[in-house]
């Protein structure tokens, strides 16, 4: 009776593990708590700042009358200042091991600190510092806050994983600036208005940040958060595989081979692999080709004759775009090559270049402006991270990935400066064109520079 009772259970208990398993494979594609956290987090501090950066190229351009230059200069503050600060916050984190958080909260808070502060600065210079300090806050989290998301991932659903991030990230963009143009149509104060309103919902998401996000490192002990060794490169150079089937080796730190010491020499070293050298060689050139987001606004409002009131609402357009696009891009950077993707998204940004300098004057002109202006944010923000994450070892993932963004928001520092002395010395059409001409160059270099990998079985 023993007998035929075991072999009558021993069919049945195979019949409930095939039956786990699929349960089990999708709870391993699911999106890490952490994931979502973090998600909250960017959402909530986004309708902050996007609150701020939908009216500030008005309120410096029409309401202090500062020229193209003047504005290309705290633009190129605004946007690239943090590149100083960012192996900083990098290597801050990776030291100790599960800083990562506090770091990034650190980060969180000088930001939100500084949005009453613009209430007090009407002149070039305080403006300036204000929005360096800003800056120097998103330096110290934005490393930190990516190597969570990245540790707590599988890499084979890394793509994934930040596209769900940067989709939560784009809500509060899109809601930001909706938030201040209610404000501005509300309030005869505006722009003060604007500001008080920004620094309460920025003390909202750092309180998030501290009671939501767990404090160790995910990726200490965790199954299947392991990357490849440094300078392997899944995936056409810049992508994992899909779910299953990784047979990349596991990165120092996370298999018995000792893990690199978290110093500056370490993380400078890390250049030294080739595949993370032509990532962050690729993110520089295209960055300096990239014009900013305030100076795409400014063109389509000149373009079309947008009313003031109505200028706040054209960041709308690139959110929803990147909002809808962001987790499908994601995806198929994790099944096609990260590195495809990426290099598509600045084709989709040249797109948007050349409707801005055509003839073409339509009623569908903005739409197709912003539309292709998301994509190329869904294309390459997650994306490039994913990317790079494959290729950084897990004690220096934080100060890895803050190389490859110093890298970019350098690039775009000097574009920000170039395009506004370009655009004072001889006008908007013939700086764009500059850039869309520089941009196309840089394409073709990426192009040349593709690590010369091929796409894991199963997803070729």
């Amino acid at each position: 009776m023993y007998v035929a009772d075991s072999r009558a259970g021993t069919p049945a208990k195979a019949s409930a593990a095939a039956a786990a398993r699929p349960r089990a494979g999708r709870r391993r594609t699911a999106v890490a708590p952490t994931v979502l956290a973090l998600g909250t987090v960017s959402l909530i501090t986004d309708v902050s700042s996007e609150m701020v950066t939908a009216v500030l190229p008005l309120y410096l351009v029409a309401g202090l009358g500062l020229s193209p230059l003047g504005f290309g200069l705290l633009d190129g503050i605004y946007n690239g200042f943090s590149a100083l600060v960012r192996l900083a916050g990098g290597h801050l984190a990776d030291r100790g091991g599960g800083r990562h958080k506090w770091v990034a909260g650190f980060g969180y808070g000088l930001s939100a600190a500084c949005k009453p502060l613009l209430l007090l600065a009407h002149t070039l210079t305080p403006i300036g510092l204000i929005l360096a300090v800003d800056r120097t806050g998103k330096g110290l989290r934005t490393a930190p806050r990516d190597a969570l998301i990245s540790l707590s991932s599988p890499p084979g659903t890394r793509g994934r994983a930040f596209g769900v991030h940067r989709a939560m990230d784009t809500a509060g963009a899109l809601l930001g600036p909706l938030v201040a143009f209610l404000i501005l149509r509300a309030t005869v104060d505006g722009y003060d208005a604007v500001f008080t309103v920004s620094f309460c919902v920025a003390v909202l998401g750092v309180l998030v940040l501290v009671l939501f996000v767990p404090g160790g490192s995910p990726g200490a002990g965790a199954p299947g958060t392991g990357s490849p060794r440094a300078g392997s490169l899944p995936a056409d150079g810049c992508g994992g595989g899909g779910g299953g089937g990784e047979t990349g080796t596991p990165a120092s730190g996370t298999s018995g081979a000792a893990a690199p010491r978290p110093t500056l020499r370490a993380a400078l070293g890390l250049l030294r692999e080739r595949g993370l050298r032509r990532i962050t060689l690729c993110a520089l050139l295209l960055g300096l080709a990239t014009v900013s987001d305030s100076f795409v606004y400014l063109l389509l409002q000149r373009r079309l004759g947008v009313a003031d009131r109505w200028f706040a609402l054209l960041p709308l357009g690139t959110a929803a775009a990147f909002l809808l696009l962001a987790v499908p891009l994601g995806r198929l950077a994790d099944r096609a090559g990260r590195w495809r993707v990426f290099l598509a998204g600045h084709g989709a940004l040249l797109l948007a270049y050349g409707l801005l300098l055509s003839s073409w004057h339509g009623a569908a002109l903005p739409y197709a402006v912003l539309l292709l202006h998301g994509g190329f944010y869904a294309a390459t923000d997650g994306v490039l991270m994913a990317a790079a994450s494959d290729s950084v070892p897990e004690s220096l993932r934080s100060s890895g990935l803050a190389l490859v963004q110093s890298g970019q928001a350098l690039a775009r520092f000097v574009c920000s400066l170039g395009f506004g002395a370009a655009w004072t010395a001889w006008g908007d059409r013939t700086a764009l064109t500059s850039s869309a001409v520089a941009l196309a160059v840089c394409v073709l270099c990426s192009l040349r520079l593709r690590p010369t990998a091929t796409l894991p079985e199963g997803h070729a």
